[in-house]
Order: C-alpha cells, then sequence, then structure tokens
C-alpha cells in the first residue's frame, strides 16, 4: 500500500506491507507530490521488534511480542524521525498543549504523569486549550531559535492529538512534588532533559543536526514540581503564560 500525508508541513509518501500505518494517518493524507519516500521492509519490523522488548524490559513491564503490522508503524516513525533533522524538525517525547495560540510542552520521565497534567490543563482551560500531541511531536527549530510544534499521527496510546500546529513558548519538566512549585530554568539547566527525551538518530548526520537544532532552540524553560491537584495546572499556565485566571 502506498499513501502520501503531510506531516510537519512536509509531504511523506509512505508504502507499507500493512494497512494499520495508513488508518494511523488518515487525517494527513494528502494528494499532494512528496518530498520523501520511505517504505518498509521485514527486516525493519525485525529490527523494531527487537527495540520494543528491549523497552518493555527497560520499562519492567511484561514481556510480549508485538503484532507487525504495530510494529510497522514504528518503523514508518523512525525513518520519518530520521530524516527530519535535514529539515530543521527534530521529534520530542512529550505532551503538548496549546492555548491562545501558543503552545506548551510538557517533558519528564515515563511515568511521571505527563499526560496527567495535560489533561488538567484542558479541565481547568476547557475549549481554550487544543491538544496538539500526546506524545510523540514533531518540533521545527526556526533560524532565529523560535519553534514550532506540529501534531502527528503518533501521539499515544489514547490517541490525543489533532492535525494542527503552534508557536512552542515554552518547554516545562515535570518533577513529582507533594505541594506544588514552578521556577525559570536556564537552557542549561534543562539540556539533560532535552537531550533525554529527544529522538537521537542512528545516522551520524542527522545525529549531528539534533544537536545543532536543540543548541539553537531558544524558547521560555521551567521546572514544576507538582501533584495530580487542578491547583498545578493553574501555576504552570499562569506562570507560563502570565494571564492570570479568576
Amino acid at each position: 500500500m502506498r499513501e502520501n500525508y503531510r506531516i510537519a508541513e512536509k509531504v511523506i509518501q509512505i508504502e507499507s506491507l500493512y494497512p494499520e500505518v495508513h488508518e494511523l494517518c488518515r487525517e494527513y493524507r494528502t494528494e499532494a507530490s512528496a518530498d520523501f519516500s520511505l517504505s518498509v521492509c521485514p527486516a525493519d519490523i525485525e529490527t523494531e521488534r527487537q527495540k520494543y522488548q528491549k523497552m518493555l524490559i527497560h520499562e519492567g513491564l511484561p514481556m510480549h511480542e508485538g503484532q507487525d503490522s504495530y510494529l510497522e508503524t514504528l518503523a514508518v516513525y523512525r525513518k520519518i524521525a530520521e530524516w527530519m533533522p535535514a529539515n530543521d524538525t527534530l521529534l520530542f517525547h512529550g505532551s503538548v498543549v496549546a492555548v491562545n495560540g501558543a503552545a506548551y510542552l510538557f517533558a519528564a520521565r515515563s511515568g511521571l504523569g505527563k499526560s496527567t497534567h495535560a489533561a488538567l490543563w484542558r479541565k481547568l482551560l476547557g475549549e481554550r486549550a487544543v491538544m496538539i500531541n500526546d506524545d510523540k511531536p514533531l518540533i521545527r527549530v526556526n533560524r532565529d531559535g523560535s519553534a514550532t510544534v506540529f501534531g502527528t499521527p503518533w501521539n499515544g496510546k489514547h490517541h490525543l492529538g489533532s492535525n494542527t500546529s503552534a508557536p512552542l513558548k515554552a518547554i516545562c519538566i515535570l518533577e513529582r512534588s507533594e505541594e506544588n512549585r514552578i521556577q525559570s530554568i536556564t537552557k542549561k539547566e534543562a539540556y539533560p532533559m532535552l537531550w533525554q527525551q529527544t529522538y537521537r538518530p542512528e545516522d551520524r548526520q542527522a545525529l549531528l543536526q539534533t544537536v545543532q537544532l536543540i543548541d539553537r532552540m531558544q524558547l521560555d524553560y521551567f521546572r514544576l514540581g507538582c501533584n495530580m491537584d487542578i491547583s498545578a495546572a493553574k501555576l504552570a499556565y499562569e506562570t507560563m503564560s502570565g494571564e492570570l485566571l479568576e
């Protein structure tokens, strides 16, 4: 099967062995000519199977074999992520919410509540909060250091996201805390988490380009110690946006 999809303003032609990836990407389908074409072979799926099993071990999850059709979706996104740095774009692991046209990205170690905190923003702000991506957004870094974040079909197990984009205003690193607290931090302080949560290409040139993109990115950075109460979302939004809520 072969179809074209517009992802992060690039048209990508995907040729697959199974239909699942096309169902996943259906909202991004386009008739425009491709900027990049990829195809998946059985060896790609086997590579993803090995990586998937290593991930299960690392996360302490029960071992099981992923379905080939699901593993193919991972192989497709890996090929896209390997190609994107040449287009000033990187894959980041985090949850992104846009409010009033500005996007806020939440990053944390696995299991620390990125999706839960994003859900609190949606509860607090209602229709003003637009979920761009709950897992693996793409970030394009502009020449002046500003950035735009894009929704993608790879948006987490709950499929929370939209085919849209917004200027990225801030990245917030989440930590668990009984008392809510937030502070502005430097990029140097944020860098370890930025590096940890960015996809690191296997291709040497793409990896170098990824490092350069992270170095070029000039955003606001925050560290939020939070509990699971909606007051954490209120504190975070008011601090990062500068808007006081009633």
